[in-house]
């Protein structure tokens, strides 16, 4: 059973779903930083956190924390004690240990503590346009309005896009939240709105279930710019898309930290693997999770993430280690 928490720290901005059955015998809590609520990571986070309750027999609470982006996750990270689990693309863990990018003048030595965990459904950018615009591309928005969001990766990246396009001033940036996207397209508020995450998107979903839409493709060049994967999303995945999709993608990896004791490491990592069958057969993006998706993992793992790849014959590489 999922219920609502409410009284979390207002400097978190966090919106909790505990998983209460089992939870006052709970040996152990774990706190997992997902991504805003109605994206996919969200629900990732949220069926993880299902399976590792599961798999422990209520011997470990998992509470799911609303994140503001990848950045946020990443900056808490040094500061969260105990088992925390967050969700970020590896490039950001290595900014923030080598203090560049957005961790310019923000470095801490406890950035250097973070390991990782299991990989997640990777990263995909979707822009998603009304469908009586008849766009086809991100150039077919010239004069347009643009809902990016702020603070996370899709906002991040769309508005580089926009950048490496040659579409910077070209089209006009709608200062809303992106979880007002759907209603603010609905409602004729905004023409487009970007947003990233494995793909079913719920937000995609969502708005092509309740009205006309159109999902913008890359092409080939676009994709080169961007230094990004290349990702194809088959035709039929959204209502009303009768052809693929051409896009980026981004690995995405759930990380902890050395302070979460190794047992309960290998107990989170045990659990994710032996429950992503049952969990690909709720929802389809965790088909796209395997374990040869770990030999690409640019980083550290965790010693009971080690141990139990080990124990699984799992490959990891010494750079892993």
């Amino acid at each position: 059973m999922i219920r609502l928490r409410t009284g979390l720290p207002a400097a978190l901005g966090a919106l909790a779903l505990v998983l209460a059955a089992g939870q006052a015998s709970a040996e152990t809590r774990v706190t997992y930083k997902s991504a805003k609520a109605g994206t996919s990571y969200y629900q990732m986070g949220v069926e993880v956190a299902e399976a590792v309750q599961r798999a422990a027999g209520g011997a470990i609470a998992v509470t799911i924390e609303e994140s503001q982006g990848s950045v946020q996750n990443v900056m808490e990270a040094a500061m969260r004690p105990g088992a925390f689990i967050f969700t970020t693309p590896p490039d950001l863990v290595t900014a923030a240990q080598a203090g560049t990018g957005a961790f310019k003048d923000k470095g801490n030595p406890k950035f250097a503590e973070i390991r990782a965990l299991f990989p997640l459904p990777a990263l995909s950018m979707h822009f998603v346009a009304r469908g009586d615009l008849k766009a086809k591309h991100l150039s077919d928005l010239e004069g347009r309005s643009l809902l990016l969001g702020k603070g996370s990766f899709g906002a991040t990246e769309g508005e580089k896009y926009l950048k490496l396009f040659g579409l910077d001033g070209k089209i006009r940036i709608a200062d809303a939240e992106l979880s007002n996207a759907v209603a603010a397209l609905k409602n004729g508020q905004i023409d487009a709105f970007v947003t990233a995450g494995s793909w079913p998107a719920p937000n995609v979903i969502e708005a092509a279930a309740s009205m006309d839409v159109s999902l913008l493709s890359l092409t080939d060049e676009e994709v080169s710019k961007t230094g990004r994967a290349r990702l194809e999303i088959p035709a039929g995945v959204y209502k009303g898309q009768s052809t693929p999709i051409v896009t980026t993608a981004l690995q995405v990896i759930a990380f902890s930290t050395t302070q979460m004791d190794e047992d309960t490491a290998h107990a989170v990592v045990k659990a994710f693997w032996e429950q992503k069958e049952t969990m690909a057969q709720i929802s389809p993006w965790w088909q796209g999770v395997d374990k040869e998706a770990i030999g690409s993992v640019r980083a550290k793992f965790h010693p009971g993430a080690l141990r139990y790849y080990r124990e699984a014959g799992y490959p990891v590489t010494e750079e892993q280690r």
